[in-house]
């Protein structure tokens, strides 16, 4: 959407002129899949699909909301309201709401209310992580306006806060970090149990990256996605018997391999093994990238999909049919499923003269099984939240 039509839908909705005009990316994890919370390594990126917000300052101590993808219907608080919103159609302000708590109770001064019109055009439900796009929103719009002064990776943190104790969904910091940190043509290596990163070109020098929707919807916080962060967490708990250890993300998979008689579970083995494996992956991946070994990052992408499929058991008839189906088209280094799963999307990378080609022929396979159409996008990795 462009910054005027964005500004010219705010005078409508709030009947006076807007003032300012904010982005915030979504994100794609080209590899380290359900590694965030359990203390491991992540390789994400920003992406050009994102959120935008219009602001506009308000004389009294009101917060009006309101989105374009939700019929621009107005959810409006005051300033002090620390509570989160219960009613189904206002659940969604919850993200926007929980930073303001959490930045005012951090000591931050926020003190006026204001109007805040947004739109996304992340497919709702598609794994992009519009949740993480909007609370790095909110964090640079009341940064920005307010000029507070806090570090983007506290910003980040925050975001996950969020996340965690307003909205309730008990994921790692991946998702904020790779919105709220993104950088333009680069993935960020991040460890999630020191939270040291490093910047990475996501050189892929023919190849693209392809975006794959299921079109499914689907949402985390009624997922199994709590289920598996505490199956992750008991097999921590039964592993420190013997292992000074606080996360699945401090094992390599030969100590997890000598340790694993004291999980003694098959379901929890296998969330365990996922988790240590994943990690693995994710470092290899990334020494593969560097090498210019594509294929060998393609291979490692692939695994990981196998071992969220049956390991983690979080894809679904869906996403496996997007998988598979792209690894059978020509010019398809590697395909899995991506973010928190059950729905969502999958990427792939493919020859960008292959491009339309995967587009194509998976989509036909994808319809015929599932039934309905999936959808396609081209990714861009770009910056973090900025104004316009």
């Amino acid at each position: 959407m462009k910054k005027e039509e964005l500004l010219q839908s705010y005078e409508a909705t709030f009947h006076t002129a807007g003032q300012d005009v904010f982005f915030s990316p979504g994100r794609i994890n080209v590899i380290g899949e359900h590694t965030d919370y359990n203390g491991g390594r992540v390789f994400p990126c920003a992406i050009s699909l994102g959120t935008f917000a219009a602001y506009g300052p308000r004389d009294d101590d009101e917060v009006h909301l309101a989105s374009l993808n939700m019929d621009g219907k107005v959810v409006s608080f005051k300033l002090d309201d620390d509570q989160p919103e219960t009613d189904d159609d206002k659940q969604w302000a919850n993200y926007f709401k929980g930073m303001l708590v959490y930045l005012k109770q951090a000591g931050h001064q926020i003190d006026h209310g204001f109007n805040l019109l947004v739109h996304g055009n992340l497919p709702y439900g598609a794994g992009l992580s519009s949740s993480a796009s909007i609370e790095m929103l909110m964090g640079e719009v009341l940064k920005e306006e307010f000029n507070l002064t806090i570090d983007q990776v506290d910003l980040v943190k925050l975001g996950q806060k969020t996340e965690n104790d307003f909205v309730g969904l008990n994921s790692g910091i991946m998702d904020q970090f790779a919105v709220g940190m993104g950088k333009k043509d680069n993935a960020i290596f991040l460890d999630c149990n020191t939270l040291e990163y490093k910047y990475m070109p996501l050189e892929l020098g023919d190849y693209e990256i392809v975006i794959m929707s299921t079109n499914k919807k689907h949402s985390l916080a009624g997922s199994a996605y709590n289920e598996r962060v505490a199956q992750c967490q008991e097999a921590v708990k039964r592993l420190q018997q013997k292992l000074d250890i606080q996360t699945l993300g401090e094992l390599d998979a030969e100590t997890f391999d000598e340790y694993s008689y004291l999980i003694n579970d098959d379901v929890l083995l296998r969330r365990a093994r996922h988790a240590v494996f994943e990690n693995e992956r994710t470092v290899k991946a990334t020494e593969a990238m560097q090498a210019g070994d594509l294929a060998k990052l393609g291979r490692l992408i692939n695994a990981s999909h196998v071992s969220l499929h049956f390991d983690y058991e979080v894809s679904g008839m869906e996403l496996d049919t997007l998988a598979e189906a792209a690894w059978q088209q020509p010019g398809v280094l590697g395909a899995r499923m991506i973010g928190g799963g059950f729905a969502g999307s999958a990427i792939a990378i493919v020859k960008k003269d292959q491009a339309e080609n995967l587009k194509e022929q998976v989509g036909k396979i994808y319809e015929a099984k599932v039934g309905y159409a999936a959808s396609f996008y081209d990714a861009e990795i770009v910056d973090g939240p900025h104004k316009l």
